[in-house]
């Protein structure tokens, strides 16, 4: 699987998080490319799909409270995939932080990376067992302390 960004964004639309991989794009451009998935985005209603195509990607979402979950991935990769590896990353975060929320995406953006970096490899999926992907992360909160 061939993920290409992932967006974390607000009902408001402001972008909480964002992690491109192996694409060569200045910061205007990920500005533009990211200002113009979240408008679309957010103007779609609940009863559309939670996938489009946008430029060169296909973006699968996922809205969970307050949150968009976007990833932008290439034309051949299947939606639901996408969307099953969105839910495993908010159980894992939900997990690791209990009930996760944007405040928790705020305040500790660096391990929602690591999170990601666990599950994630150059935007291949490398690992979806939530134990695997906490493990490391528990050995690094108990060095921190």
């Amino acid at each position: 699987m061939t993920i290409k960004f992932v967006l974390l964004v607000n009902k408001q639309g402001q972008t909480r998080l964002a992690k491109y991989f192996s694409e060569f794009l200045t910061t205007e451009e990920r500005r533009a490319l990211e200002g113009e998935v979240v408008r679309k985005c957010l103007s779609r209603t609940d009863k559309q799909c939670s996938f489009y195509e946008h430029r060169q990607y296909k973006i699968v979402y996922r809205r969970y409270a307050s949150l968009f979950f976007m990833v932008g991935v290439d034309d051949e990769e299947n939606e639901l995939g996408v969307l099953e590896f969105i839910h495993c990353f908010v159980e894992v975060l939900d997990k690791h932080f209990g009930q996760v929320c944007e405040l928790d995406i705020m305040n500790e953006p660096e391990m929602v990376h690591y999170i990601m970096d666990e599950m994630l490899l150059n935007g291949c999926i490398v690992d979806t067992n939530k134990t695997n992907i906490l493990e490391p992360v528990q050995l690094l909160e108990t060095v921190d302390k």
